[in-house]
Order: C-alpha cells, then structure tokens, then sequence
C-alpha cells in the first residue's frame, strides 16, 4: 500500500509538472505576442517627391518634343549628331571668322555644281557612257505646311504673353521678360546674330545631354538655388513690389 501511495504521488507530481510547463509556456507565447503587438508597425515606404529642373516630369527626350531632333540633341546617333555640331561649325568658322557671305557661299556652289552637270551631260556623248541622273527635286506640300503652321502657332502664342504682359496684370512675368531682354541685348552687344545662334545651337547640343547623364547630381543643387531665389524674390517683394501702387483697370461699358 505504501509503495502503492508513493507511485501515485509521484503521477501526480508529474503531473502537477506538466500542467505548470504548458502554462508557463503559454503566458511566454501571449507575452511575446502581446510585446509584438505593442511594437509600432514599421511605416511602409512612401516615395517622397523628387525635385526636378523646371518642375519637369517626364524624361528629357520627351521635354525636347521627341522624335529624331531629340535624339540628335541628346546624342542617341553619335556619328549624326557630331555631323550636325561640325556642319554648324564649319558655317560659323567660314562665315565669321573667314568672312564669307552667304549670298557669294550659295552662288559660287551653284556655279561649280551646274558647271560639273552641264561639263558632264556633255562629255558622256564622247565617251560612250550613260549621263548623269539629275534627280527631281521638289519641296513636299504638307511638310512645308505643317512647319509654317506651327511657326504661326508660336507667333501668335508670343504676341498674346506680350499682350497679357503690357496689361499690367502679371508684375512678376514684366520683370522676368524685362531682365531677359536686358540679357539679351547684353550678349547682342558682344557678338552678332550668327555667333550667338551658333552658341545657342551649341548649348543645345551640350547642355541636355549632360544634364540627362548626371541629373541626379544637378537637380539637389538647382533645388537648393530656387528656394534661394524664391526667399530673394520675397524679400524684394515685401521691400519693393508690394509698396508700389497698383491701380485697377476700368473698362467702360459700351453704350
């Protein structure tokens, strides 16, 4: 009986043991899952807003209206767009500093092409071989129309901003024309209309091509100028611009 006493005291005992473990281990798991639960959710990434040159969205080939000039701009064709650079070039150097007029350039290279055509027709009746294919050249009709078309467009696209602009209705947009037109006049002054074609011709075909490869470092740095401008065109704001006196437009009713 005794031995009998001390088995089923030890049964219980262990079994006293097992109910205390699984216990334990439950309150471990609902601690852990509980301390879980208090840890704050890891925020999901949000792509914050990069800053881009001019508040541009879409990629720089689109920006310069795509198509095959885009492509000679940003140097897709290298032979093509380093044959353009050098054709232009070639024109500043002969008419700048070689002095060569263009009315003299178009006439001596007419006479020589009609003169190799007409010495050629000619000299095939005493050779015996076939003369030379002159080919017919025309100007296709709506190409020609399409281009004088959008011309049109921007015309008339500058004339309504000169318009909205001599109003009197945007200060800011006077001052930006104002100093651009100051600039301007200012390089005018320094160099003719050709070199300064031809450096704009030159900027176009340097300047997106850099600023497509290395955009990334460029546009923290133009960020950090415009908040300045912005900050500096404030400041003149207050001091200034909001002092002068803006008188309202009146427009009398036609009777």
């Amino acid at each position: 009986m005794a031995e009998h006493a001390e088995g089923s005291g030890a049964a219980s005992e262990s079994l006293l043991e097992k109910i205390t473990d699984k216990l334990q281990g439950h309150d471990s798991s609902s601690s852990d899952s509980d301390s879980d639960s208090d840890k704050p959710a890891s925020p999901s990434p949000i792509k914050a807003k990069v800053f881009r040159l001019f508040g541009r969205e879409k990629p720089v080939h689109t920006v310069l209206g795509g198509g095959k000039h885009a492509d000679v701009f940003l140097w897709r064709n290298k032979k093509i767009s380093a044959g353009v650079l050098g054709g232009a070039t070639a024109m500043w150097v002969l008419f700048e500093l070689l002095e060569y007029h263009l009315l003299t350039l178009v006439c001596h290279i007419l006479i020589l092409s009609l003169a190799i055509l007409f010495l050629w027709s000619n000299a095939t009746t005493f050779i015996n071989k076939s003369p030379p294919r002159i080919p017919d050249v025309h100007i296709p009709e709506d190409p020609f129309l399409q281009a004088v078309n959008a011309l049109r467009i921007e015309i008339n696209h500058g004339f309504a901003v000169l318009r909205e602009i001599a109003s009197g209705r945007d200060l800011k947009k006077f001052l930006i024309i104002i100093a651009g037109l100051w600039v301007l006049s200012i390089l005018g002054s320094c160099c003719n209309f050709l070199t300064l074609f031809y450096i704009t011709f030159v900027l176009l075909h340097t300047v997106p091509v850099i600023y497509e490869k290395y955009e990334d470092r460029i546009d923290p740095f133009a960020e950090k100028a415009t908040i300045e401008i912005k900050k500096q065109y404030a400041v003149f704001d207050a001091k200034v611009l909001s002092k002068i006196p803006k008188v309202p437009l009146k427009y009398k009713k036609m009777a």
